[in-house]
């Protein structure tokens, strides 16, 4: 840890400064004539309303909030209705190919052990 070397006579200069600075700011007065306060009215724009509610909180627009979020929430619902029911056929379609092919390879190891019973027994 190196402290910074300043001397004594540094510090009391810095202090006076920053003590002088704050004694002006506090000393000079702030004021404007009013040719000045017109100009500065005058040089300002209407203020415009900014945001959502430009004509202020009123019933049919809020009654079109709900309208409009109603409406995209029953179609995000349709949608998903749709595509479940589309990819529950498809999923039901897939288990009756599997029962359908499990059913055909138990048949077909049925008719292997037939043959091997029937080879075994023509050997004896």
């Amino acid at each position: 840890m190196v402290a910074p070397i300043v001397s004594a006579g540094a510090r009391s200069v810095f202090a006076a400064s920053t003590t002088s600075l704050t004694m002006r700011a506090a000393a000079r007065n702030f004021h404007a004539t009013s040719r000045n306060l017109a100009d500065a009215a005058a040089a300002l724009p209407a203020r415009k309303p900014i945001g959502a509610f430009r004509g202020g909180l009123r019933l049919d627009s809020l009654f079109g909030f709900l309208l409009g979020t109603t409406l995209a929430g029953g179609g995000v619902y349709g949608y998903t209705l749709r595509e479940y029911k589309a990819s529950n056929e498809l999923l039901t379609e897939d288990i009756y190919a599997l029962q359908a092919a499990c059913q055909r390879l138990n048949t077909y190891v049925k008719e292997l052990e037939d043959r091997m019973d029937a080879a075994e027994r023509k050997r004896k």
